[in-house]
Order: structure tokens, then sequence, then C-alpha cells
């Protein structure tokens, strides 16, 4: 079959800082004829010949694009790591398993816990990026981490709604830019999030108190 002969290597680009590339996700972007990924994970790589694709907002013209490059190595860019909400599941989706290979990241999620020191067995990972997470936050009532991927203005009002079914219990962290000069790690009252102003690259937190020293 044709996507067979696809040659892609998907790569999760960690959640931002050049340091926080992977040795084996950088030796494949080297090794790229096409590079795939949003413009600042292209920006990551500027020595690269490669020829180059910048993923917007239309992801679907980002696959025919792709498909177009057929029998070249390709080498498709993703924020964090692949498997957690990136651009890498409708790349698979579309060319099929067999055609790709994926090299893991370091994602803002494993960063954020770590700036906490604490460890993320057992968290419950929502993304409420592109649009309103389907768990209810009723259901998350008794789990003693959550992390919620933001992105959008209104995120923070879900994320305010779930702390609201949680409790006093729980202490709340906004983490912005991770690994970014511009990084911010703070504690929040819920009261506070609807109208708190974030970046778009941030990690809400939300962790039991019985849990952190």
């Amino acid at each position: 079959m044709a996507q067979a002969r696809m040659k892609i290597t998907i790569c999760g680009c960690g959640p931002g800082a050049p340091e926080f590339v992977t040795p084996a996700a950088r030796q494949a972007a080297l090794r790229a004829e096409v590079l795939v990924g949003a413009r600042r994970l292209l920006d990551l790589f500027p020595r690269r010949a490669a020829e180059r694709i910048v993923v917007g907002a239309d992801t679907e013209e980002a696959l025919r694009q792709i498909a177009a490059r057929r029998g070249r190595r390709i080498v498709v860019l993703v924020t964090g790591d692949a498997g957690l909400c990136s651009f890498a599941q409708p790349v698979l989706k579309r060319f099929g398993r067999g055609a790709c290979s994926v090299i893991p990241g370091i994602s803002s999620v494993q960063v954020a816990f770590a700036r906490l020191g604490l460890d993320w067995l057992g968290a419950r990972i929502l993304s409420a990026h592109h649009h309103q997470p389907d768990a209810d936050p009723r259901g998350l009532a008794g789990c003693g981490k959550v992390a919620v991927l933001l992105g959008r203005a209104d995120a923070l009002a879900w994320v305010a709604q779930l702390a609201g079914e949680l409790g006093r219990e729980y202490r709340i962290f906004i983490c912005e830019d991770l690994t970014l000069k511009t990084e911010r790690v703070r504690e929040v009252r819920r009261a506070a999030l609807p109208k708190l102003k974030v970046s778009s690259l941030a990690v809400a937190l939300l962790v039991r108190k019985g849990l952190l020293a």
C-alpha cells in the first residue's frame, strides 16, 4: 500500500526550551528531509536545511502536505510528549502506525509536577486546550492529583468549577511557560480563577493538601 512506503518519525519536542528536546528527537530532526511542525517548534532547529512545513490551525492541510512528500524522510515535531494531546494522533490516524515511529518527549505536565516536587502517579490528566474536558467535575472528587492543560480564556472557568467540586482540601497551582525564561508557577485561590490572565502555554494542577509537604 502507498501508506506503507511513508517514512514518518513523530518527535515530542518538550515544553519549549531547546535543552528539553531529547537527543533522540534532535538526531531524528537532523536526519530529516522534511520537517513538519508549529513555527515555534521548527525554530528549535534553526540550522537544519530540510524543507519546512508549518502546521497552523488547518491541520488537514498539513496532513495533505505530508502525504504529498511520500517517499521522503519526514519528521513531524509535536509539543511536549507525542502521546499527550498532540498533532501525533491525527498523523497516526491518517497514515497508520506501520508508517510511523514515535519518539517520546517531556510533557509540560511532567515539568509542572516536578516544579512542585511531587510525583504524578495516579494523576488525572485532562485537556481544555481546544474545548472543555469531557469529564464531569463531580466524577473527579476524591482524585488526589488533577492536571488540566489550559490554552483558552474560558478554560479557567472550568477549572474553577472543578475546584468547587473538589473542595477546600485542594490547592490550586497555575504553571505557565514552563522551561522558558518567562516561566511562572504560582498558587492561586479558586475565586481568582475566572478572571485570571495566563499564558496560552499553561497547566493547572489541583492537589490534595495532604500530598504536599
